[in-house]
């Protein structure tokens, strides 16, 4: 049974969470606090799975509460409820919320915002992942320059020019901003030549991925071919995968997630491939001769996927939980509960067909599209569109592609 902490500094809000979670009372066993500091208290005398805190409170709001709450108890998920009105002054609580509810908040949007957190919690917490991991040795921290621009976009005044400049400190990373909104990715009309220019165009989010990818492939670059791997056909994949999630139809927010998760989807690949390479070569040989999915082998030989573990270490790096949780689900997004179609069912969806429709002859068998849980989420009816859509994205890129070369 889990064990959460409900904080709001209103009783008839606490009251009326009390009435709306009476259905749960057979999954969970609940506390109320009425400020941040009781909650404090509270946290101290008792363990709990899970902390759900009001965002505007007196004294401590609900952003200083679960900073305190990470730095003490690191284990618990953590979740903000914040209106419509609040949102501007949400965005401090980014780096230390693992779920963002708005309110008013009914009992199953709340349940599922729980399982979901707290299985994304278990996943990355997990005995068998911290024992892969720990055989991979040490991993990297955050990159100094992702570190530097999650500060300035901190600031919602922060100017473009400050954020380009930030970028442009690093030769490689400006590099690769440039070549993507450059490239048929986003099929502008003009080229574009300034750093800052290329914010606008690709948005703080995509921007932030990108840094992220582009430090990973210095960090994570294999030294030995690895039988089986090409890092020029990672690449190519994970451009157009995230070139799909942007075509398939959700809400903006929404939408940056599933095209950074989708930019990111296969970062732990890169992990294997640079930390235990003969292992990773035989995964994927393996895969090839029992024509099986690549991460169904991994877990026999692993224990553990190239999703979960490029998760953790987005994790470990600080990026937001609706991007780590799709790519720590990219492969099984029904292993939790969906309200709606996500940045999660949209990396899964994106990621089959940037498969399907390439065709190349290094990949691996894929498993079908669950098509119950698109029917179920009320999506199945768009899956020809989508198709239809990346086959004309693989054109264009192949167009484009030939002009270059």
């Amino acid at each position: 049974m889990r064990r959460i902490l409900f904080v709001d500094d209103e009783q008839p809000i606490l009251d009326g969470l009390r009435r709306v979670l009476s259905v749960q009372q057979m999954q969970w066993e609940t506390a109320f606090a009425p400020s941040g500091e009781a909650a404090l208290a509270i946290l101290e005398s008792s363990q709990f799975d899970v902390i759900v805190s009001d965002m505007r409170m007196p004294g401590m709001d609900g952003a200083a509460l679960l900073k305190e709450v990470r730095e003490r108890h690191p284990d618990v998920v953590r979740i903000v409820l914040t209106g419509l009105t609040e949102l501007s002054a949400t965005l401090r609580a980014v780096p230390v919320a693992h779920q963002f509810l708005l309110k008013p908040c009914d009992a199953g949007t709340l349940r599922v915002a729980v399982d979901r957190a707290c299985s994304l919690q278990s996943i990355l917490t997990s005995e068998t992942l911290s024992r892969m991991v720990g055989g991979l040795g040490e991993l990297p921290s955050a990159p100094r320059v992702y570190g530097a621009l999650t500060l300035a976009l901190k600031d919602p005044e922060a100017p473009l020019e400050r954020i380009g400049s930030i970028v442009e400190q690093d030769v490689a990373i400006s590099a690769k901003v440039l070549q993507l909104v450059n490239s048929a990715f986003f099929g502008l009309a003009r080229s574009v030549n300034s750093v800052s220019d290329a914010v606008v165009y690709l948005g703080v989010n995509i921007l932030e991925s990108l840094v992220i990818k582009a430090e990973a492939f210095r960090v994570f670059r294999p030294g030995d071919r690895v039988q089986g791997f090409s890092i020029d056909e990672f690449d190519a994949h994970s451009h157009f995968t995230a070139r799909i999630a942007r075509t398939l139809s959700q809400p903006k927010y929404l939408s940056d997630s599933a095209v950074v998760g989708a930019l990111l989807h296969d970062i732990g690949k890169l992990v294997l491939a640079t930390r235990v390479p003969k292992r990773f070569a035989e995964a994927l040989r393996t895969a090839k001769e029992r024509e099986l999915p690549l991460h169904r082998v991994e877990a026999e030989i692993f224990g553990v996927t190239h999703a979960e573990i490029g998760a953790y270490l987005l994790s470990l790096w600080g990026l937001p939980t609706f991007v780590t949780e799709a790519v720590a689900h990219h492969h099984d997004p029904a292993r939790v509960p969906h309200q709606t179609f996500d940045a999660v069912t949209a990396v899964y969806v994106a990621n089959l067909l940037a498969h399907e429709v390439s065709q190349s002859p290094a990949d691996l068998p894929s498993e079908p599209l669950d098509e119950p849980l698109l029917s179920s989420l009320g999506a199945a009816d768009q899956l020809p569109l989508w198709k239809q859509s990346a086959r004309q994205t693989a054109q264009e890129l192949a167009q484009a592609s030939h002009a270059l070369g």
